[in-house]
């Protein structure tokens, strides 16, 4: 009956790998590095795309639609950008098959393509030529446009949703008359992200910039939210980068300003993907299963009722009506599990494995003395409360669930946040994982030092938080704040 997992203390991706398999969230393809998403799983990312989209929306941006196919000469035309996704991309050269003389399906050779086309690892270069045919003067800006779609990076290592061939995301493309305007546009996306995760994900999150040697390729500056998982490893939950006019010149897309001068347009593009799936899965779960927040919950509360017969079958599918009805009236997504050919005790254990945050049982004498039994996701913990009422009990419980998971998340970040300034003892204690709050001279040079030793990588400059200058724990050179160094994935 049980669906077992690895403990996270025996093997932490074990126990991942296992959880998504076993909670029915995804599955390997037959296409190497691709996975399947399944109903329950994604219907979490649906709740995830429709949250965000609203919060873009809010934000004055608007969705559209720009072509999977990229001819390479575009994108070649941004070289930080092309060294940085060229090793990734996948090439289409021709464009039909046929069958050979012997019966085999082959390419044929007569369809070869003049130019080869790249499937999008990213989009900047396809949006960044048709904004040349959008933008003529300042009357034109900002333009402030979103879209939804997949992307492909040819990955070599792959792992369920957080490291994939190919993904399903979110990329902001907006275009603006200043320098001004597209940085605040970039901060203000990374705010976008950071209320997202911590408010709805129920996942703390650091707010900081990239060092160099990690901003996203053609970018002057990279905006990312860290978060830790329960391994003690870093996960870049999300990015904003301010791209100045870098694909501007590269597309010569300029505008005649006010004073009637031409100029080049300012540019910010920003991004999530279904890597949040996988922040969700490893931040809040335990050995149980999925630990789900919930306003992100596929359905927040699971009825499963309790009988010998089919009679007593009718008379809590009646009631159970009743109380489904109640719960939905006040908002509550929740499900009646009437099935007839699982046994309460395998219900229990699916819908622990899920994650729904609140399971009510109904039982014969629950019907009898108007009771029903209240069990907690988060705690494990249960209790029997009266039915009148219930659907206000439930909804005050879901909102201490969602602040209560949120609580313990940011407990164990904050315990596993460390100050370090000796090189050789943080050598000796990055290996048992957390946040290492360090100095670091800026030097590129350190940095690649730092992760060739021992695989941690800058993971961001934090933007709020102590200011104070003092010496590289390598280099004993100047340091201008402290930075967050951890092994990520």
């Amino acid at each position: 009956m049980a669906k077992e997992l690895t403990p996270r203390s025996e093997n932490y991706s074990q126990w991942y790998n296992d959880l998504v398999i076993k909670a029915d969230l995804a599955e390997n393809s037959a296409v190497r590095g691709c996975m399947v998403i399944k109903p329950y799983g994604y219907s979490i990312w649906e709740k995830m795309q429709a949250q965000l989209d609203l919060m873009f929306k809010e934000t004055g941006h608007q969705n559209a639609y720009f072509p999977l196919f990229i001819p390479k000469s575009y994108l070649g035309r941004e070289a930080e950008h092309v060294e940085g996704f060229a090793k990734e991309c996948a090439v289409v050269t021709h464009s039909r098959l046929k069958m050979s003389d012997d019966g085999q399906l082959i390419v044929d050779p007569a369809s070869k393509l003049e130019e080869e086309l790249i499937v999008r690892p990213t989009s900047e270069t396809i949006i960044w030529s048709t904004y040349k045919n959008w933008i003529h003067s300042y009357r034109d800006l900002p333009i402030l446009c979103n879209q939804w779609a997949n992307v492909v990076r040819w990955e070599m290592r792959t792992r369920l949703f957080l490291r994939t061939a190919e993904f399903l995301w979110q990329e902001g493309h907006t275009a603006h008359a200043t320098r001004e305007e597209a940085e605040a546009e970039a901060r203000r996306m990374l705010g976008v992200y950071g209320d997202f995760a911590e408010k709805y994900m129920a996942v703390p999150v650091i707010r900081g910039v990239k060092s160099a040697n990690e901003r996203f390729a053609g970018a002057l500056d990279t905006y990312t939210i860290e978060a830790m998982m329960q391994d003690g490893k870093a996960l870049q939950a999300g990015t904003s980068h301010f791209l100045g006019q870098n694909f501007a010149k590269a597309f010569d897309v300029t505008f005649v300003n006010k004073d009637n001068q031409p100029e080049y347009v300012w540019a910010t593009s920003w991004g999530v993907s279904t890597r949040l799936m996988g922040a969700l899965i490893m931040t809040h779960s335990d050995d149980n299963g999925l630990v789900l927040p919930p306003m992100l919950a596929p359905y927040q509360v699971v009825i499963v009722p309790i009988y010998k017969n089919e009679e007593q079958r009718s008379q809590l599918a009646e009631k159970a009506d009743r109380l489904v009805a109640e719960l939905r009236d006040k908002g509550i997504r929740v499900v009646f599990d009437n099935n007839d050919t699982k046994k309460p005790g395998w219900k229990f254990a699916e819908y622990e494995m899920k994650g729904v945050p609140v399971r009510l049982a109904l039982g014969m004498r629950d019907l009898e003395n108007g009771t029903v039994e209240v069990a907690r996701r988060d705690t494990l913990t249960k209790e029997t409360r009266e039915q009148q009422g219930i659907g206000d009990y439930v909804k005050t419980l879901l909102d201490e669930i969602q602040a209560n998971i949120f609580k313990k998340a940011q407990a164990y970040r904050d315990a596993h946040i460390y100050e370090v300034d000796s090189y050789d003892e943080f050598k000796a204690r990055i290996e048992d994982g957390g946040f290492f709050l360090c100095h670091w001279d800026g030097t590129t040079e350190t940095e690649e030092r730092i992760k060739e030793e021992t695989k941690a990588t800058i993971r961001c400059v934090p933007l709020q938080g102590d200011k104070t200058p003092g010496r590289c724990m390598v280099t004993g050179k100047p340091s201008a704040q402290r930075v967050i160094i951890a092994k990520a994935y």
